[in-house]
């Protein structure tokens, strides 16, 4: 597990999730934390169904790529795309996911049942981390503030090197003001869901 100051994070999701605007929040809340920051290159489609992916290095890293196996975290906005990214995670990984699964239309192979999931990710990883983002996104106030829960989420874990309040400030600086009441709120939720 690296340290606070050396962290590996991939974030992954089906594309219009917000994947992208949620590692550039990370990483400027990062930076104006005074960590050094390396976002690699936007694996995918960023089109609406595809997979989207980004790594992120928090600390002293020279490359963007995470090394297989290393990530400190895995966050993924639906299901199946946590299972695709499981090649970075190893045992101690956080696997943090929002359970509401998106079911291709184009697919014509049948959706793995969440729960049955979940269960074989608890067998074989020790911080399985399953969050109803959805709902906890429409209790916010709008599904569109998905995102943020799961960045609240992220934020309750104790070895994630960037506090709550540094990405409130850099979602301020990286979303409209109109949206920023909302946001906080879902962030809130996300964090609470985690802290239990």
């Amino acid at each position: 597990m690296a340290g606070k100051d050396n962290y590996n994070m991939c974030i992954c999701g089906v594309g219009g999730q917000g994947i992208i605007k949620t590692s550039v929040i990370i990483g400027e809340a990062a930076m104006n934390q005074g960590f050094n920051v390396v976002l690699s290159e936007i694996h995918g489609m960023s089109q609406r169904e595809g997979s989207v992916s980004t790594e992120l290095r928090i600390g002293d890293f020279e490359g963007s790529i995470l090394p297989d196996h290393s990530a400190d975290m895995l966050l993924s906005f639906e299901p199946i795309e946590i299972v695709r990214a499981l090649n970075k995670a190893n045992k101690d990984t956080k696997l943090v996911f929002n359970t509401h699964p998106i079911i291709p239309s184009s697919g014509d192979k049948p959706y793995p049942n969440t729960n049955n999931l979940i269960s074989i990710l608890e067998e074989n990883y020790n911080y399985v981390l399953p969050i109803d983002g959805n709902q906890l996104a429409i209790d916010a106030g709008n599904i569109v503030s998905l995102n943020m829960v799961l960045l609240g989420a992220v934020t309750a874990d104790d070895n994630f090197p960037i506090s709550k309040e540094s990405v409130i400030d850099a979602m301020k600086n990286n979303l409209k003001p109109q949206f920023h009441e909302l946001n906080i709120k879902a962030i809130e939720s996300g964090y609470q869901w985690i802290k239990g």
